[in-house]
């Protein structure tokens, strides 16, 4: 096991270039445009698999941080996966992206997910990052004025979830089938703020300062719950909580992506709230997400009962930088102990090193389910891709000392 930042830092960094990016750039890149839309356990490619525009976008995202981070190695698959969410995801009629394309790239699902939008911000502001490109950044401009004039509540504060093709009101607005049909959610705000960060690294505008300053307050003042440490899920239009689930990931992530928000807009008595949200909710994690083997439980009833005890890979990518995170901030070496262990979770059961890629979904024991066991298990699919666990690696890279 690494055992210090310099050796933890060289093992995440072959498990970013050597299994984790060519599974992508060799087995999943379709020579007829884009990515294939899924692969199952053992690697074999479905050629036929619908395209998700949030998984195209993560990938995007991908590419474009390693032709920054990694370089020019990477750039023409950040071109390739460019290419192809712009012309095959963007709504030329109404703007804004696609939800769902069939491996053709015609529409499966034509309605307006924030969270997409929110996605091909973050992917188009990195693209632009990376390269210098300018229609990258106006078409992210333009998709931050789309989400401002159609998605946001300017009266209660925040955002609400969906809308049909031409933007107008839906009946049913929810994300996946397993969510709960409401008008607003914690994971669209999560990724909403993580997309304006990125653009404010390289667009500096004004209406965009006020809207995140705006949208890091509420998240703040409405979803962080400071009684209990943990976000809150699913609301109505007048913010009042749906349930009581936890969902440790989420709590993780939003820990770092939270102080990240706040110090990228600069304002300082933003970032001091962000700072001690991100420490309580980590030392809640800690305290109450993670299993004796290191790794983050998946989610829980309010009481701490849990609902699912599986051992799913965005989770445990998210741990290790959200611990990395409160270490830095406090010093606790708790938070460094878990980084250490949850990092051997992930070497040694997750990252599946016969196929490339990490194993969508373990038992409690830590074992990888089989699709025959479980829908859900593959390399890759509506929702799995190079986006957590590789923008993990990137933070790790950029946070450990040798």
């Amino acid at each position: 096991m690494a055992t210090d930042g310099k050796s933890m830092r060289e093992e995440i960094f072959r498990e970013l270039t050597e299994n984790i990016l060519p599974f992508w750039q060799g087995r999943m890149r379709d020579p007829k445009g884009g990515f294939f839309g899924a692969a199952d356990c053992d690697g074999i490619v479905d050629k036929a698999a619908p395209r998700a525009a949030v998984v195209n976008a993560r990938i995007l995202w991908t590419f474009a941080t390693a032709t920054r981070v990694l370089g020019a190695s990477y750039a023409a698959t950040a071109d390739w996966a460019f290419d192809d969410l712009r012309s095959r995801f963007i709504d030329g009629e109404h703007g804004g992206l696609y939800w769902l394309v069939d491996a053709e790239g015609r529409p499966l699902s034509d309605r307006k997910q924030i969270y997409a939008q929110a996605f091909a911000i973050y992917a188009f502001s990195e693209y632009a990052r990376a390269t210098g490109n300018r229609e990258a950044l106006g078409l992210a401009i333009e998709l931050f004025r789309l989400i401002e004039k159609h998605a946001a509540d300017r009266e209660r504060g925040g955002y609400i979830e969906a809308l049909d093709r031409a933007w107008g009101a839906l009946d049913d607005m929810r994300l996946s089938e397993k969510d709960i049909n409401s008008p607003k959610s914690m994971n669209t705000h999560l990724h909403i703020m993580e997309a304006y960060t990125n653009l404010l690294r390289i667009w500096r505008d004004p209406a965009l300062v006020a809207r995140q300053s705006a949208l890091i307050a509420v998240t703040l003042d409405r979803i962080v719950d400071s009684r209990t440490g943990h976000f809150k899920l699913f609301f109505d239009m007048g913010w009042r909580s749906l349930n009581d689930h936890v969902s440790y990931g989420h709590d993780i992530e939003g820990s770092w992506l939270l102080v990240e928000a706040a110090e990228v807009l600069g304002d300082e008595v933003l970032i001091a709230r962000a700072r001690a949200a991100a420490v309580m909710m980590a030392e809640r994690t800690l305290a109450e997400g993670r299993d004796r083997d290191g790794s983050l439980h998946y989610e829980a009833h309010g009481d701490g009962s849990l609902i699912d005890a599986n051992k799913h890979w965005w989770p445990q990518a998210e741990a290790l930088v959200g611990f990395q995170n409160a270490w830095e901030m406090t010093g606790n070496p708790a938070f460094r102990d878990a980084v250490r262990d949850v990092w051997a979770f992930i070497r040694d059961h997750v990252a599946d090193h016969a196929h490339g890629e990490w194993h969508a979904k373990l038992t409690p024991d830590g074992r990888p389910y089989t699709a025959e066991e479980d829908a859900d298990a593959c390399l890759a699919g509506p929702w799995k891709c190079p986006y957590h666990n590789a923008r993990a690696c990137f933070e790790m890279l950029a946070r450990l000392k040798g």
